[in-house]
């Protein structure tokens, strides 16, 4: 009956978040809508691989941080070369969370949200979380 869609990220500073996207995941704009006035701009991102998008909101208006509450949310993403995926990271300076006994780790985007990185060979899951 339902199928996922797409996730949404309110984003501060909508160029920095593209250009880490790009960078660190490989994301890239497939589709765009902005208001007539100005007001936001939604940038939807793919991977080139599944239908799956991220939504990247940005209010005109907004000028605080937002408030990502305790932070116990992310969205994960697979990695076909761990290694290279973490030395990458590692250079970026953006891996904020790591859990070597399950052989995964998080990266941190501009606005704070996490996101986790998987082995391509995992597929369950529920496998997954800070806490392993």
């Amino acid at each position: 009956m339902f199928s996922f869609n797409h996730v949404n990220f309110n984003v501060l500073e909508l160029e920095r978040s593209l250009r880490f996207y790009r960078d660190a995941l490989g994301l890239v704009p497939v589709r765009t809508k902005e208001a007539a006035d100005g007001s936001f701009k939604l940038v939807f991102l793919g991977d080139g691989k599944t239908g799956f998008q991220m939504e990247l909101t940005w209010l005109a208006d907004r000028t605080e941080p937002y408030d990502l509450g305790e932070g116990e949310f992310h969205v994960a993403f697979t990695a076909a070369d761990m290694e290279a995926a973490h030395a990458k990271h590692a250079a970026m300076g953006c891996i904020c969370f790591e859990n070597p006994a399950m052989g995964v780790y998080f990266i941190e985007d501009p606005d704070g949200y996490w996101l986790e990185i998987i082995p391509e060979r995992r597929g369950d899951p529920k496998e997954h979380s800070r806490e392993g």
